[in-house]
């Protein structure tokens, strides 16, 4: 039997932000989830069990939280508003498998907190319904960072979870699609409207789950490099990769010798980045 009190209605949402007189802060992006439907498919998209550990990152009222709670063995969830904390106390009160940590992600430890909130070797997921402003440094931070979790599962913005999945020769494909499906296999696996938020926001968002890759796809002797490449053969959309690449190291190398570069990788100079595959970029990276 749904539990007809969930934290996401619109009612019981307005309910308890009236009741602390609580104001959004637009600097930290905040928009409330009213769906509890959207809620269950985002964790059954996680593919999170009773047995699973969960870690989630802007909590909010604790709507996402109260359904991983429900739906896994625990929760720990960072949350940097302070204004928060005692509402959550509230909300979460009947779950005492949560855990809130009043700490900035981009700040925090991510892997201490795993290995001292989580059984060696749990199936653990990241969740999260992340801020539209912070989305990619907090996704890359977690990435870089080679957290012992399956995957992650975030509600961004729409356009962003397309360029993040996104494959070559296609406009949404960049030096973003690269960096992130380096890391993981990335899908997006629904469309939310922004009719379901309050306050309401001015696009779509999109739920991208990232499977967690074991190994890179491609091997690289540098990867700081690798991603270095990627980043010059993208510089500018429009030009070729010889362009891009001649005017990225123009103070190291002349334009003669990019272009032989690009002959031993047996790369056509005249292509665009987002004609190249991970597989193309790695070879061009290797040869530099």
């Amino acid at each position: 039997m749904r539990n007809k009190k969930y934290i996401a209605t619109p009612t019981r949402t307005k309910e308890i932000l009236n009741k602390y007189t609580f104001s959004f802060k637009k600097s930290l992006g905040q928009n409330f989830l009213v769906d509890v439907n959207i809620l269950e498919n985002i964790i059954a998209c996680a593919g999170i069990s009773k047995n699973s550990g969960a870690i989630e990152i802007g909590p909010g009222i604790g709507a996402l939280t109260e359904q991983l709670a429900v739906h896994s063995e625990k929760v720990i969830a960072y949350e940097v508003d302070q204004r928060l904390l005692p509402i959550l106390d509230e909300t979460l009160v009947g779950y005492p498998n949560t855990q809130i940590i009043h700490q900035d992600i981009l700040k925090a430890d991510v892997k201490a907190a795993i290995s001292s909130h989580f059984q060696p070797d749990q199936d653990i997921h990241i969740v999260a319904n992340l801020p539209y402003y912070i989305t990619t440094p907090i996704l890359m931070k977690l990435l870089r960072e080679k957290l012992p979790v399956s995957s992650i599962t975030v509600m961004i913005q729409k356009e962003v979870a397309d360029r993040m999945a996104a494959k070559p020769n296609t406009k949404n494909y960049g030096s973003l699609s690269v960096a992130v499906q380096y890391y993981t296999n990335a899908k997006v696996a629904m469309h939310v409207p922004k009719t379901v938020f309050i306050p309401q926001p001015n696009v779509d968002s999109g739920v991208l789950k990232l499977t967690i890759r074991k190994e890179p796809p491609v091997q690289v002797a540098d990867e700081a490099f690798f991603f270095t490449i990627v980043q010059a053969c993208f510089a500018q959309r429009r030009k070729t990769l010889r362009n891009n690449l001649s005017n990225y190291f123009k103070e190291s190398y002349h334009k003669e010798q990019i272009n032989e570069i690009l002959e031993k990788a047996q790369i056509d100079g005249s292509r665009r980045g987002e004609s190249l595959s991970m597989q193309e970029f790695a070879t061009l990276a290797n040869t530099f």
